[in-house]
């Protein structure tokens, strides 16, 4: 069980990383590892398709107690009555995003400089995705995350920051020194044949276990 204090497991979902298996068996073996944020992420859904399995998906996060997060779509986040969103620096402004789904959601988004962390900070967000640390297959075109922009963003940004971009059992403990709030990870977890131990080693690899 994770405790006060545990760095958090952030799953970043993407059916195809699942390689067949099935998608919300995945999801909730991943949770039972440790995971306590999910992301729902699918990029290639139809809306109603997307509404369907975000509602499903809100269930089980109900079921275990764990944060359920839509990406980008602020209409499915409010019809599922999900926990907040994630969003890029392209989508829905945080200030508007927090104004429609209203003052209890969460909302966060990616940030790759100091000025994005700052206006993110500034305008609301309760939380950053810092990277990427790592070339991602899941994001072929992710910028590597400049050392001096890390080390400005770790100096400056108050409010919750979570390392992402190309993150696994392989190479988490390289983060570990750096003040990270959680990591946020997709294939790593999701393409492994067995997701709950895997999510368990790297819980227990970012918290020093």
């Amino acid at each position: 069980m994770a405790n006060i204090g545990d760095k958090i497991l952030y799953l970043v979902t993407d059916e195809a990383a699942c390689r067949g298996k099935d998608f919300f068996e995945s999801v909730e073996a991943a949770i039972r590892g440790g995971v306590s944020i999910v992301q729902l992420r699918e990029k290639n859904l139809s809306t109603r398709d997307f509404y369907q399995k975000g509602l499903k998906l809100k269930k089980l996060c109900q079921d275990y107690g764990v944060t359920l997060l839509v990406n980008d779509r602020l209409d499915i986040a409010q019809a599922i009555g999900a926990d907040g969103v994630h969003l890029g620096q392209t989508d829905m402004p945080i200030e508007v995003a927090k104004e429609i789904l209203g003052p209890d959601k969460i909302i966060g988004i990616t940030a790759k400089t100091i000025y994005q962390a700052l206006d993110a900070q500034e305008a609301g967000a309760d939380y950053i995705g810092v990277g990427a640390f790592f070339p991602t297959p899941s994001k072929k075109d992710a910028v590597l995350l400049d050392r001096s922009q890390l080390d400005m963003i770790l100096e400056r940004v108050r409010i919750k920051k979570y390392a992402i971009g190309g993150l696994g059992l392989d190479n988490v403990d390289k983060i570990r020194s750096y003040d990270m709030d959680g990591v946020c990870i997709i294939s790593d977890i999701l393409a492994s044949d067995d997701c709950e131990a895997r999510s368990r080693q790297i819980f227990d690899k970012i918290n020093n276990r």
